[in-house]
């Protein structure tokens, strides 16, 4: 008998892939290095501000993407944390953002006190910002070797979408008549041959998760494979889910548990897996089996 995700969970340990880190506090002088600049820049934007709502209108006027996206960090650290990160990215918010949060933003006196009362460059906050550097670099690292094996592995499929860094695959790029054409995938597997699309993909590294967001992972993907699936079936399609995941957080909560039920749920339509578990698990015969009806 085929070995379930379930049969991993006693040694999970032993069948996740732990990504690199960096220690503290060595990271500090290249922090340093990297974000002085940031807050150099923010230093005179603020000098030149009479609000702090003018603040964030100057902020967005910077030219370079990177260094308006730092600025909008600090920012958030020194005048409106309750403004969420990824509106803040967003140039045509700003408006928004100001009628919804401005109310709440810090004055502008108060922000250049603070500002001042910290050393240049301000190494806690450098620090900080070091930390959104290689957000999402251990995703990038699983999906990059996942390809590399698969490619190794299967001669006779080729697998699609970004190694590392880059826009999503959307449904509507794999089946023209997709329901949902804007649902994102991670990546795509076909018959090299024939380009059929033989499996699915979604991928993430879990280096930390627990509580509600195991409940919004797990359910999210719960979504993704009932909608994929409804589809192939009405198709009559191979086409299967793989889920990918890999990384500590596995082991925490729910999570082992919460994905032998997806798994387990679809009759042999999805195969959650970890890097390790490829060679056991991830089949050519899997792959090319269609679903009995």
């Amino acid at each position: 008998m085929k070995k379930t995700f379930a049969d991993y969970k006693a040694d999970g340990a032993k069948w996740i892939t732990l990504a690199t880190g960096e220690y503290y506090p060595d990271i500090l002088p290249s922090a340093r290095e990297l974000y002085k600049p940031v807050l150099v820049m923010f230093g005179q934007l603020l000098k030149t501000s009479e609000s702090s709502e003018r603040l964030l209108r100057q902020i967005g006027e910077t030219p370079d993407g990177w260094m308006r996206v730092q600025l909008n960090r600090v920012f958030r650290k020194y005048v409106s944390p309750s403004t969420p990160v990824e509106m803040l990215k967003v140039k045509s918010k700003i408006d928004y953002i100001i009628t919804e949060f401005g109310r709440e933003f810090r004055p502008i006196q108060e922000v250049q006190s603070a500002f001042d009362s910290r050393p240049m460059p301000d190494e806690a906050l450098c620090a900080i910002l070091w930390e959104y550097k290689d957000r999402g670099k251990k995703g990038y690292d699983l999906t990059e070797r996942f390809f590399e094996m698969v490619r190794s592995r299967f001669s006779t499929l080729k697998i699609e979408g970004p190694e590392r860094a880059g826009q999503d695959v959307l449904m509507k790029t794999v089946f023209s008549d997709y329901p949902n054409p804007t649902r994102p995938v991670d990546f795509v597997i076909r018959d090299k041959k024939s380009n059929e699309v033989l499996a699915i993909g979604l991928a993430r590294y879990d280096s930390d998760r627990g509580g509600a967001q195991e409940d919004d992972r797990t359910g999210q993907y719960k979504t993704a494979i009932d909608e994929i699936l409804r589809y192939s079936h009405s198709r009559n399609l191979r086409a299967k889910v793989v889920l990918l995941n890999d990384g500590p957080g596995l082991l925490l909560g729910s999570m082992w548990r919460d994905y032998v039920t997806l798994e387990n749920s679809y009759r042999d339509e999805v195969l959650v897996l970890t890097l390790r578990m490829i060679p056991e698990r991830l089949s050519l015969k899997w792959l090319q089996t269609k679903r009995n009806k």
